[in-house]
């Protein structure tokens, strides 16, 4: 069995990013810039988002963090979201997710220009990236991508069972693995709350992507020997032992499933990392006009 070390391949990465950043800077050009919106005090969002600062500090990138208390009206988040639009200094930004209930997700997402929708998460850089054209990839997709190119694991013909439809994971990951490229070329099977008999499809599984944040859903009676498994859950269940009272548990009963893998993602440490370094990566190719031009 074999660990994908998500935080060593997003330091590579994100290694990568900072001499092409360097190189920018040297040559007088303009320095990528990255907006976050964060509405509330969840937990898991301010750590993801202060997380998102720090790779910015780390890689030089320019950032500016906006919080607003979870009593923000939507009128005053679409007015911020256009001031943003026509920044001329931002390159990219994201509204951080979940929003209030009283906030319509879908109206503020597609209220971010696409130009700078560096989270991939427009109705528009959704239909490019079905239609295989330039696009912002998803984050947390398209780390998973660069975890299966830098370990040179085989994907052509394989079938690859993703459980979970969520339009930020499930969804795009099923159409990414699917696409004739490498990764890819999968025959994709997507499966969610009402699949029946989920063991009959995951033990099938040349390659299992779970996605649903279900601690522990899947076990060792549902992965067949030799599977590569990527875990994509992080849910904090309480633990008693570490001065957090939390820990954070997979989709995935590591213990059990580790044994028979030949490639296995670890909670934490897995995809999460990764899913920063890709939108430090799509920073970047917002602010050389990668996908869209002027």
């Amino acid at each position: 069995m074999t660990l994908l070390d998500g935080k060593k391949t997003s330091e590579a990465i994100q290694d990568e990013i900072a001499a092409e950043v360097a190189a920018i800077k040297a040559s007088g050009g303009k320095v990528p810039h990255l907006a976050a919106i964060l509405v509330g005090n969840d937990g898991g969002s301010v750590t993801y988002v202060n997380n998102k600062v720090l790779a910015c500090e780390r890689i030089g990138f320019d950032s500016t963090l906006i919080r607003y208390e979870d009593d923000i009206t939507e009128e005053e988040l679409l007015n911020k979201i256009q001031e943003l639009n026509e920044d001329a200094r931002v390159d990219g930004f994201i509204v951080q997710l979940p929003l209030p209930k009283h906030i319509d997700t879908e109206k503020v997402l597609e209220a971010v220009d696409p130009k700078k929708d560096v989270d991939g998460f427009h109705p528009i850089n959704v239909g490019r990236m079905v239609a295989g054209l330039p696009a912002y990839l998803p984050a947390t997709p398209a780390g998973i991508l660069q975890l299966l190119e830098r370990y040179e694991i085989d994907t052509k013909g394989k079938h690859c069972v993703v459980v979970g439809r969520s339009n930020i994971v499930g969804s795009p990951m099923s159409i990414l693995m699917a696409k004739n490229a490498y990764p890819g070329n999968c025959t994709v099977t997507l499966c969610h709350r009402y699949t029946e008999d989920l063991t009959g499809y995951t033990s099938q599984a040349d390659i299992i992507i779970a996605a649903v944040g279900q601690p522990g859903l899947i076990t060792a009676e549902m992965v067949k020997e030799g599977a590569v498994v990527i875990d994509v859950g992080t849910t904090r269940v309480p633990d008693a032992s570490r001065k957090s009272g939390f820990r954070l548990r997979g989709d995935v009963d590591f213990d059990s499933v580790a044994e028979k893998c030949s490639y296995i993602t670890p909670v934490p440490g897995g995809v999460g990392p990764l899913t920063i370094a890709m939108l430090m990566k799509n920073t970047l190719r917002a602010a050389k006009k990668e996908v869209y031009a002027d």
